[in-house]
C-alpha cells in the first residue's frame, strides 16, 4: 500500500535514536508529515542528514524534546495543533542501567523505572490530553518488547557482558498495560494507543549473542530496525482504524 498517511501529521519522539531515524524518512514516504522532536536536536539533524533525509523538506519539522520533563512535553504540545498520531521511541537511563541482576541498587532500579516508564506514562498522558482538547482522531504508538511479554532467555548471553535489564522488563511491560489503562479510560473510538514488540534489533552486539540469539529463532536472527516500521506504520493509518490496547510482536518466533 502506498501514501498510508496522506495528509496526516505525525510526532516521533526520539526521532535521533535508532529507531526514530529510519521512522522520519518511511513516513514522508507514506505522505506524512513528521514533527520529529529529541533531546539533542543538533545530533538529530546529523544523523538524519547522513542517512539522506532532506531536513530542509517541508515535510518535516525538527524540534527539541526532553521527554523526561513534564514542561517540555507540555509545550511541545501545545505548540502543534495538528497532531494525527504520535511514537515514542524514547529510550532515557541512568548510567548504571543494564547492570546485572544482584548489582542493580534499588536507587538505580527506580531511576531507571522514573526516567523510561515516567516519562512514558507522560507522553501518553499529554497525548490523551491533546485529543481530548482537540477531539481529532489520534494514534499512539509505544514501543514495548518481547521482554514486556516473555521471560529473557539468560542463555544467549554466555560468554558475553550483556544481561537483560530487569528495569527493561518491568518498565516495557508495564508500557503495555498503561496503553490499555489509558483507551479504557479515554473511551473514544477516535483515540487509539497500541504497541509494537520488537525482538532483537541488530546494532553490533558481539557475535557470540547474535549466534545464540539467531538459535531461538526461525532463523532470521537480529532484525534489523527497518523490519519494525510496517507495523508501526500500519497502526498509525487508516487500515488499523479500530485496532486499539494491541501489542504486535515483531520477533520471528523467538518468543513463542
Amino acid at each position: 500500500m502506498e501514501k498510508l498517511l496522506e495528509n496526516k501529521t505525525i510526532l516521533i519522539a526520539g526521532a535521533g535514536g535508532l529507531l526514530g531515524t529510519r521512522l522520519v524518512p518511511a513516513i514522508i514516504a507514506q505522505g506524512g508529515q513528521v514533527i520529529a522532536a529529541d533531546i539533542n536536536i543538533e545530533a538529530m539533524t546529523e544523523r538524519l542528514a547522513s542517512l539522506g533525509v532532506d531536513i530542509e523538506s517541508n515535510n518535516l519539522t525538527l524540534t527539541t524534546l526532553d521527554v523526561t520533563n513534564e514542561e517540555s512535553v507540555s509545550k511541545l504540545f501545545s505548540t502543534h495543533t495538528n497532531i494525527d498520531g504520535a511514537i515514542n521511541s524514547t529510550y532515557p537511563r541512568n548510567k548504571t542501567y543494564g547492570a546485572h541482576f544482584f548489582d542493580v541498587s534499588l536507587e538505580s532500579f527506580n531511576e531507571n523505572l522514573s526516567l523510561h516508564l515516567g516519562s512514558a506514562f507522560l507522553f501518553t498522558q499529554q497525548c490523551a490530553s491533546y485529543f481530548k482538547k482537540h477531539e481529532n482522531p489520534l494514534s499512539l504508538v509505544n514501543i514495548s518488547s518481547i521482554y514486556g511479554v516473555v521471560a529473557p532467555k539468560f542463555e544467549i548471553y554466555d560468554n558475553t557482558a550483556m544481561t537483560m535489564p530487569v528495569e527493561y522488563a518491568a518498565i516495557k511491560s508495564a508500557i503495555q498495560h498503561i496503553n490499555k489503562y489509558t483507551v479504557a479510560y479515554v473511551n473514544d473510538s477516535r483515540f487509539r494507543i497500541n504497541c509494537v514488540s520488537p525482538g532483537g534489533i541488530f546494532d553490533h552486539q558481539p557475535d557470540a549473542f547474535l549466534e545464540a540469539y539467531k538459535t531461538k529463532t526461525h532463523g532470521v536472527g537480529m532484525l534489523d530496525v527497518e523490519e519494525v516500521i510496517g507495523s508501526i506504520l500500519f497502526l498509525l493509518s487508516e487500515q488499523s482504524r479500530y485496532v486499539t490496547g494491541q501489542n504486535i510482536i515483531v520477533d520471528d518466533g523467538f518468543s513463542l
